[in-house]
């Protein structure tokens, strides 16, 4: 994101070359700092660079003229290549317009003075982004497996008949096999935090009664794709595979691993669909950033939508194996 106060030739050099590069991708442009506050904290960009009005001025007359680069450093492995290339681009982006008298502005430190605020995690600890990622990863393997067995196992013990002569219908069948997993992944949860704080120290910003209240939706997200692998597998050994299937893209694809903005544009489209990626947003953007309620409620309703509809085809399936 940009705010360009500046509209001389240099500025525009600049950021040209930023768009042309490999690491930056220009998504908005704003004139309010609040506005780039705004968006920097719900996570809608990555980083906010500041080019003040006196720029060019300052540049001509061999100032070095401060750069404000504000990056959200929740995940320091994204932020650290990115801010180096920046300043290698910096280094070189105005040999072509400091020609002439103006070779001279070419100072062995580059002509722009770059600053940057890392907010949320100034001193780049890795922890603070992994450890509460943990959360959602664990939640993901321990929630889907589990329920993935739970209608293969019945079926293999020979007691699904008596599943079958029971008046429940089969969204109560399949309730009744999630209800005991969400105190499970509550307890889960809670072992995370616990260790988050004490052991490593994570800051909590935030509200953890909000953070326990949207885990409730993403466990219900995990139990339900774990119960639709249930009723699609003959086996629990094809329950535990399918329920592999769907981690290890989880992992890959959320941004757990990998930065999430850095992957190519199919697999960000990939990751989107999946809950993990946007739980991981919720919770480094509560313990983090502070997030409440309105600032987490555009990640919400895809964890909402996806457990709707993973419910549906598990009762839909259920009833097929009724006959």
């Amino acid at each position: 994101m940009l705010r360009v106060a500046d509209q001389g030739p240099f500025a525009r050099t600049l950021v040209s070359a930023m768009k042309h590069s490999e690491y930056f991708r220009v998504v908005a442009e704003t004139e309010s700092e609040a506005e780039a506050a705004r968006l920097l904290e719900l996570g809608d960009v990555q980083f906010v660079l500041n080019i003040p009005a006196d720029f060019s001025r300052q540049l001509v007359r061999g100032e070095r003229p401060a750069v404000l680069l504000e990056a959200d450093a929740t995940d320091p492995a994204a932020t650290g290549p990115a801010l180096n290339a920046l300043r290698a681009i910096s280094l070189t982006v105005l040999d072509r317009d400091l020609e002439g008298a103006l070779a001279p502005l070419r100072a062995k430190d580059g002509p722009i003075d770059f600053r940057v605020h890392a907010h949320y995690n100034p001193e780049n600890i890795t922890q603070y982004n992994v450890v509460p990622g943990l959360m959602g990863v664990v939640l993901t393997m321990t929630m889907v497996i589990i329920t993935a067995l739970a209608i293969t196992r019945e079926r293999e013990r020979g007691t699904m008949e008596n599943l079958l002569a029971t008046p429940a219908r089969p969204f109560e069948v399949l309730a009744g096999k999630i209800l005991p997993y969400i105190a499970v992944g509550y307890i889960q949860v809670t072992l995370i935090l616990i260790a988050a704080r004490y052991l490593f120290e994570v800051p909590m910003v935030g509200s953890l009664p909000l953070l326990y209240a949207v885990s409730f939706i993403f466990i219900c997200a995990n139990l339900a794709v774990g119960i639709t692998f249930s009723t699609v597998a003959k086996n629990q050994l094809q329950a535990v595979q399918m329920a592999f299937f769907f981690f290890l893209p989880s992992l890959l694809l959320s941004g757990f691993m990998f930065p999430f903005r850095g992957m190519p544009e199919w697999a960000q489209w990939l990751g989107s669909v999946l809950p993990l990626t946007h739980f991981l947003r919720i919770v480094r953007g509560v313990l983090l950033k502070g997030n409440g309620l309105l600032e987490i409620l555009p990640e919400q309703w895809p964890i909402l939508l996806f457990t709707a509809v993973m419910m549906t085809i598990a009762v839909k399936r259920y009833r097929q194996t009724l006959d």
